[in-house]
């Protein structure tokens, strides 16, 4: 074999992969926002992520929640099931018909939402404080075009 031939395996170079860079850091974010709620309210990041979406779009059915959150439907109605069963979301139906449930944040899930949020809120400060104003609004530009896409 020549030192130019193709090799038999060309791995991903992960290190420069976006879709890759973006999952470490969402999940780097989101697990340094889930040590501040998870120990104090037993709150996994799915559930704070249903709770928020429920407190920014009541009314939702969980068909509406997945697609909101881009989360998997088997693990939203594993939250939402969860959620129901702490009192932190009230479940209803919605105008008599029984295939659609219709959920919102119950007095306890706003209780919570209103201690976790302000934690949130501060970690993406403190995230997006390492970018100067012009890379905050370059960052913001960039995100919507690749979500719009």
């Amino acid at each position: 074999m020549t030192s130019d031939a193709v090799p038999a395996h060309a791995p991903l170079e992960l290190e420069n992969f976006l879709p890759y860079r973006l999952s470490i850091l969402s999940n780097t974010v989101s697990q340094s926002i889930a040590e501040e709620y998870t120990g104090r309210f037993q709150l996994s990041m799915t559930e704070w992520r249903v709770m928020a979406v429920l407190a920014r779009f009541a009314d939702l059915s969980a068909r509406e929640v997945a697609e909101r959150t881009r989360m998997d439907k088997v693990a939203v109605s594993r939250a939402l099931a969860r959620l129901v069963e702490a009192g932190r979301v009230d479940r209803s139906i919605h105008d008599g018909d029984k295939r659609r449930s219709v959920l919102k944040l119950s007095e306890a899930g706003w209780a919570i939402h209103d201690e976790v949020a302000p934690l949130a809120r501060e970690h993406e400060r403190e995230l997006l404080a390492r970018l100067d104003e012009a890379e905050r609004e370059q960052l913001n530009r960039i995100l919507d075009k690749l979500l719009a896409s």
